[in-house]
């Protein structure tokens, strides 16, 4: 079921431009407003020869509302970003900075909470013209209650020089790629299926001392529903989780051949892809 199936309000969304001079070490729109939320564009002009340009879509929400990552966990949707009527892009990739749980009494769900900034890798068809990003963007806001909302923002970026401490920032927040196994430092060590009634997969990670860590899971393909991991006891030192092989979609395998896993600890974030034997 699509956005608008899911929510039955009407949305709403304004058309902002990004007018007059702007600097040339960065770009930013006017803050488009959304239902308990605001979101605006931000570009740093690539570099003479470079083929990308950073950007990013941040979100500010009303304290104390959330909205959701990639995968919202036991309710939610996540944010849809189209690009269509962008000029001069040949492609876009969105990065997911590392989410939070965010329990409610009615569930437990993936997001943010206060704000978020997606960061960008803007790949131009001519990096000698000006590039055009016009983003329409659907996502959910939740409270008590979850209202749907909808935004759409412009920014121009002509060609340039430019550093955005910002994005590097969010850039910082996405989690790194890795094996599984690949350490020193925060690493998931290793995943074990344990078959039986309750087939669940058991996720051994290493986290440095003082820091609180979750874990995240999703299955091969966005029509997984995974429930949340849970945080077992410690073992000789190492960090576990359990994961209830559930949410298996209509016609598949309820055991998935593998899974990616989101390892938080702090500032620090990690990504494995673990084969399900």
């Amino acid at each position: 079921m699509g956005f608008s199936g899911r929510f039955l309000a009407a949305t709403a969304g304004t058309w902002l431009l990004c007018g007059g001079a702007v600097p040339v070490h960065a770009l930013e729109s006017p803050w488009t407003q959304a239902p308990q939320s605001s979101v605006r564009l931000i570009a740093g002009a690539p570099a003479v020869g470079a083929t990308e340009l950073s950007g990013g879509v941040e979100i500010r929400l009303t304290r104390g509302w959330h909205t959701y990552w990639r995968y919202p966990g036991d309710a939610g949707v996540p944010p849809r970003f189209e690009w269509a009527a962008s000029d001069n892009v040949a492609g876009i990739e969105l990065q997911w900075p590392a989410p939070v749980r965010i329990v409610t009494q009615a569930a437990m769900s993936i997001g943010y909470e206060d704000g978020v900034l997606f960061p960008l890798r803007i790949r131009p068809q001519d990096p000698k013209r000006p590039v055009r990003l016009e983003l329409k963007l659907e996502f959910a806001v939740c409270e008590r209650l979850c209202i749907p909302a909808e935004a759409r923002v412009r920014l121009e970026v002509p060609p340039g020089v430019g550093d955005v401490p910002l994005l590097a920032q969010a850039d910082a927040r996405v989690p790194r790629r890795v094996r599984l196994g690949e350490a020193p430092g925060l690493a998931i060590l290793s995943v074990r299926l344990e078959r039986g009634p309750t087939p669940r997969a058991l996720v051994e990670a290493k986290v440095p001392a003082g820091r609180d860590p979750d874990l995240f899971a999703e299955g091969p393909t966005e029509a997984w529903a995974l429930p949340l991991p849970e945080k077992l006891p410690a073992e000789a030192g190492r960090v576990r989780f359990a994961i209830p092989l559930e949410g298996a979609p209509s016609g598949a395998d309820p055991i998935p051949s593998k899974l990616r896993l989101t390892l938080v600890a702090g500032a620090e974030a990690i990504e494995v892809d673990a084969p399900l034997d």
